[in-house]
């Protein structure tokens, strides 16, 4: 009798521990990061911010950006012509870098797992 009530104790916590672990999966809990000066990317269904959009920033003054990864893949940010490679952010992590050039011009953005959906562009003037 004590043994089939250890079982049946056993098995509501297997249950209960992945039901738990299944909610956590479908619903993850949502980082909140606050931008006081600095520029917010979202990852997410294979766009940045779902537009891509482009950046703009002024020579000379870099600013924060931060890149949030919302999409069940991982992403990255990518620019080569100002050496800006974030690696591989896990679907809900985060990623802060800054952006910055003593050069104006216009630069290409993109993760390089899915280039074709995920470019933009940055302009510094």
């Amino acid at each position: 009798m004590l043994n089939n009530l250890i079982a049946i104790i056993v098995i509501c916590f297997i249950v209960v521990g992945s039901l738990w672990g299944i909610g956590n999966l479908l619903n993850p809990e949502e980082k909140e990061i606050k931008q006081a000066d600095g520029l917010l990317l979202v990852a997410e269904n294979n766009l940045f911010n779902q537009t891509n959009p482009t950046i703009h920033i002024d020579k000379n003054f870099p600013k924060k950006l931060t890149i949030i990864n919302k999409d069940f893949v991982k992403h990255d940010f990518i620019i080569d012509d100002l050496n800006i490679n974030t690696a591989f952010i896990p679907s809900g992590q985060d990623y802060t870098t800054g952006l910055g050039s003593k050069t104006a011009g216009i630069f290409e953005y993109y993760c390089s797992l899915h280039p074709s959906t995920m470019h933009g562009k940055l302009i510094i003037s």
